[in-house]
């Protein structure tokens, strides 16, 4: 009287493509995202690796902080960089941002 009667529902059809075309969005943004975001960082991430790798006693670096100088020695994870005239920072090797043409600091 008060209460309605409950009836089962219908069973759904099948879906032939077994739900595949439900996951086809979630997928094709993944793949968007791997190569628009996630495979230039990761290219980028090894080429600055290969900077580290290869810095050497001379080279003109700019650090992360904007600090520009010439390396004086190399460590296992330190650089020596000499700012000014018997002035030598040590900076880690990975805060090294960027390795500059030789004389660039003398036009500075």
């Amino acid at each position: 009287m008060l209460i309605s009667n409950a009836y089962a529902q219908a069973a759904g059809s099948s879906d032939p493509t077994g739900g595949l075309m439900g996951l086809l969005p979630l997928i094709l943004m993944f793949v968007v995202l791997w190569f628009l975001m996630i495979r230039p960082q990761m290219k980028r991430a090894k080429e600055h690796k290969a900077m580290v790798e290869a810095l050497a006693k001379g080279d003109e670096v700019v650090t992360g902080g904007g600090i520009a100088g010439r390396v004086t020695d190399v460590g296992d994870s330190f650089v020596q960089v000499e700012v000014a005239p018997n002035t030598v920072v040590a900076v880690q090797k990975q805060a090294v941002a960027t390795v500059l043409p030789k004389g660039t600091l003398k036009a500075l």
